[in-house]
């Protein structure tokens, strides 16, 4: 595994589509079956295979036709939002600006039957809270279109479950009347190419039709665990598992800001039971394959599936990040894993322990010890290793192993268990930030990792939840009616989106032009002249 920090310098799609029970954090549906269209469909637009959120092969069924793109006016761009003071933009000055348009009224109260699902709430949800705006800036890097965007991909899960691919959007306001209308019970993201996605096939040849830029993506996924986990398994997920997501965000977000130096990186909550990091520097986006494969290589320290064996294998000395990584980690093992989680608390469970172990003397007075209390906790386990080997149970304990062998057994069971396959290639696909998952109905809200303890997967809005609020929220007393507030800023999500335009605002910032910088200090300069 390599541990140096690698040196980051700047320097056809297949026709198809799905039709599948899937559970969209990736895995399928344990009872679910292949299942026909739900309606004739005819071939229009692309599809591909892939799951974007584990990567799992779906398979073909139908498509889905896909109406021309309307015309749109780029000063129909923002018609939805208030502009920003700090980016204003003149394509949207003097538009009159409505806080829900086309907003019908709420399907909140339809009672039980109302769910992430159904059309009148996604309609609803897509028409009133989602911030389109802060999205379009976040992936346009500027408040003006520009190729960033217009030729960045976008994918949609829709309805009857298939996924369409290579679509493109010169505006916000052509994505999100694009999604109104399509319905799609999720979209995906995907690169910014060489030329417009849709017109690819325009191209004569079909290699000049290549990804240029994306995020470096990193997905954690709780399943992962499922090896490790006590309390949960499988899509469930509660709080104390949750902190294995705690865990790995702690660490490579560290990792990514101190080993290579970006800065901005934004987690977002996958919905049901992980997170995904988008790290949003333009080196980052601008990486190829190759160097994306040596980041996630940089970071993989667990290897190896659920058949057992040694999942950790660092060399010694211990590379910075590894030993910060303990030192990070070392708190979370003894109230996390060992109180918690309690994973060797039976005969077969303690035997995992065991096998990490490196002397068969001091193995076999601990296997004594324990069978001889059932039961017996982790905690008291832990302990146990060390108060052995200090009372001479084997003569010929190599003291400095056995530490070795103790950090490996801390690794195993906290370092963040990564889908690297989501990291290492350009022209991967993943979830975008405030959709909403269609089984729990949560919002994928982004997650503040100076707050990871404020954080609870199953205290995130959903869907119903965020539309019953817009119905019950009354105007604050000494609101005059001046400011118009927007539907979202009277619900639980307002916090999440506002963290969110933060974040978006200071990527903006730093990827304004060098020139306009160096003009405005020039005349600064010739100001001071006399």
């Amino acid at each position: 595994m390599p541990h140096s920090a690698p040196e980051i310098s700047l320097t056809d799609g297949l026709d198809i589509v799905i039709d599948h029970d899937i559970d969209c954090d990736g895995a399928p549906d344990a009872v679910g079956a292949l299942s026909e269209p739900t309606h004739e469909n005819t071939l229009d637009h692309d599809m591909i295979t892939e799951d974007t959120e584990d990567t799992q092969e779906k398979q073909v069924e139908g498509a889905v036709k896909v109406e021309a793109k309307p015309e749109v006016k780029l000063e129909d761009l923002f018609a939805d939002v208030e502009s920003d003071e700090e980016f204003p933009s003149s394509n949207h000055q003097n538009i009159k600006i409505s806080s829900s348009p086309e907003a019908p009224s709420s399907p909140a109260q339809a009672g039980g039957d109302a769910r992430a699902s159904d059309n009148d709430v996604m309609r609803s949800f897509y028409q009133r809270l989602f911030p389109w705006r802060y999205l379009f800036q976040w992936l346009n890097h500027s408040p003006t279109p520009s190729t960033d965007f217009g030729h960045r991909e976008f994918a949609f899960t829709l309805q009857n479950d298939a996924y369409l691919r290579y679509q493109s959007f010169p505006t916000a306001e052509t994505l999100r009347k694009d999604v109104l209308r399509l319905m799609p019970s999720r979209f995906e993201i995907g690169p910014v190419y060489t030329t417009n996605p849709r017109d690819r096939k325009t191209l004569r040849k079909s290699s000049a039709f290549k990804p240029l830029a994306k995020e470096l993506c990193f997905d954690i996924d709780l399943t992962d665990y499922d090896d490790i986990r006590t309390c949960c398994d499988k899509a469930n997920i509660c709080i104390k598992c949750w902190q294995f997501i705690t865990m790995a965000i702690k660490v490579i977000d560290i990792a990514l800001r101190d080993d290579f130096g970006f800065k901005h990186i934004v987690w977002i909550y996958s919905g049901r039971r992980g997170a995904h990091a988008w790290v949003c520097d333009k080196k980052a986006r601008q990486m190829d394959d190759q160097k994306r494969r040596a980041i996630a290589g940089y970071l993989e320290v667990i290897k190896g599936g659920a058949q057992g064996g040694k999942k950790v294998n660092v060399k010694r000395p211990l590379h910075s990040h590894v030993a910060r990584s303990l030192d990070i980690l070392k708190t979370h093992f003894q109230s996390d894993i060992l109180q918690d989680q309690d994973p060797w608390e039976t005969d077969e469970k303690f035997d995992r322990l065991l096998e990490l172990l490196p002397d068969r003397s001091l193995n076999d007075a601990l296997r004594k010890k324990w069978s001889s209390a059932p039961g017996r906790a982790s905690t008291s386990k832990w302990a146990d290793i060390d108060v052995l080997a200090k009372s001479g149970a084997s003569k010929n304990l190599d003291s400095k192993a056995l530490l070795e062998a103790k950090q490996d057994i801390l690794l195993e069971y906290t370092y963040p268990r990564l889908d690297i396959e989501v990291s290492k290639h350009l022209n991967h696909l993943l979830k975008s930030p405030f959709v909403v998952h269609p089984r729990t109905g949560r919002v994928c809200v982004p997650i503040n990792p100076m707050k990871l303890g404020e954080f609870d997967p199953l205290d995130v809005p959903t869907v119903t939840d965020l539309l019953q609020e817009i119905d019950e929220w009354t105007a604050p007393e000494d609101d005059n009616g001046e400011k118009t507030v927007q539907d979202w800023e009277k619900t639980r999500l307002k916090p999440y989106v506002e963290y969110f335009k933060s974040f978006v605002q200071a990527l903006m910032k730093d990827e304004k032009p060098v020139k306009v910088k160096r003009e405005r200090d020039e005349n600064v300069a010739g100001a001071m002249e006399f």
